[in-house]
């Protein structure tokens, strides 16, 4: 019987999200269902990058890579290196780019 109970208590947890786990969640779907944002990301799991190689990279503007970073930093889906005046850019969430290759590969896979 006690065993029985636990299980129901685990699975009630299951289903029982709390709101910073639910908004976190959606925040980093969110991040991943832009385009753009999607492209920096992919670039970045290959190596580090300042925003002028990523915007060269990619051909976008400077301002659009630097709003777009600041997006994924502040959900610390990416981290900077500073080296003098210029900040290199990798990813900060091994989970998150271990599903963004999924995707990308499943979306690949015919």
């Amino acid at each position: 019987m006690s065993e029985e109970i636990n299980d129901q208590e685990m699975t009630q947890e299951a289903y029982d999200l709390d709101e910073e786990t639910l908004f976190v969640v959606s925040q980093t779907f969110k991040a991943l269902s832009d385009p753009t944002r999607i492209r920096i990301l992919h670039l970045l799991s290959c190596k580090s990058h300042s925003v002028n190689e990523i915007a060269e990279q990619l051909d976008l503007r400077q301002s659009t890579v630097s709003h777009q970073l600041r997006f994924l930093k502040n959900l610390r889906l990416v981290k900077f290196r500073r080296e003098g005046t210029t900040l290199y850019y990798t990813p900060d969430d091994q989970h998150v780019m271990d599903m963004l290759n999924q995707m990308i590969e499943h979306a690949c896979h015919n």
